[in-house]
């Protein structure tokens, strides 16, 4: 009887569900965060008997067989690439991408990262670079005599200074695409990186080749929907139960087998 390790399984896998539960609640409010959901699949089966196996000299073959399952495992953390909620904040370097795509940041290594996070900032040497001091791949580099930056849907960075001189273009901010954006791995700090599963970046100005556009003065809302993780935290604990009840049972099974005399 393998219901005992069946059943640990089954444990385990709502386990491992509730700690994605947990990662996206924790993260309600969290900059462009993209919720996760757990993906399952069944374990290998015991074959008994093989649908199709031959069960007479005259021919005549087993129409079901006896297959029987071992359990569940995790097949996948599936990421939701979404387009969450715009909120106005008012900042001229709080940019949310209105679509598809991912700015492009160069980590301190030299290897790019991506993010929809656009909670950007100046560094002392005139920068745009993320929250965490990571520049923009796109090199924009504020004028120190700048007094305000216009940045239009499809990048273009316009500054105006104190003088009055004309507003100038100081650079385009691009996005970068994928063709599987469920394939990028996360490396913490609402960055992602590009994998063989994520296929090459594709970078493009906003609003050609499927990206979408830039609006200035927005911040994209976390994805998560805390209704949803609640009732799904419900089923998953009520999962783990079961599979708890179904342990016991086969716990009091074996020891009415060896109760026999």
């Amino acid at each position: 009887m393998d219901a005992l390790r069946t059943a640990a399984t089954g444990m385990a896998a709502q386990q491992t569900r509730v700690d994605v539960i947990a990662n996206n609640i924790s993260n309600m409010s969290t900059t462009a965060y993209a919720p996760r959901s757990a993906v399952f699949a069944d374990l290998i089966y015991r074959q008994d008997v093989t649908p199709g196996a031959l069960s007479s000299r005259t021919g005549t073959i087993v129409p079901a067989g006896v297959q029987l399952g071992l359990g569940v495992r995790t097949a996948a953390i599936a990421m939701d690439i979404g387009q969450g909620g715009l909120r106005a904040s008012g900042g001229d370097l709080d940019l949310a991408i209105e679509g598809r795509g991912f700015f492009e940041v160069e980590l301190p290594s030299g290897e790019q990262a991506f993010t929809r996070d656009g909670k950007f900032e100046v560094s002392a040497d005139g920068q745009v670079v993320t929250s965490s001091g990571f520049p923009l791949a796109d090199g924009i580099t504020v004028p120190r005599e700048a007094r305000k930056l216009t940045i239009t849907p499809d990048g273009e960075v316009m500054a105006e200074f104190t003088d009055g001189t004309p507003p100038q273009s100081i650079g385009v901010i691009t996005l970068s695409s994928f063709v599987n954006e469920r394939g990028l791995e996360a490396l913490g700090s609402n960055l992602y990186r590009a994998t063989e599963a994520s296929g090459d970046p594709n970078p493009a100005p906003p609003g050609l080749d499927g990206n979408g556009f830039i609006r200035q003065g927005y911040l994209e809302e976390s994805g998560v929907d805390v209704v949803s993780e609640i009732a799904d935290l419900i089923e998953a604990q009520r999962g783990y139960e079961l599979n708890s009840k179904v342990l016991t049972a086969a716990d009091e099974m074996y020891a009415a087998a060896t109760r026999i005399r």
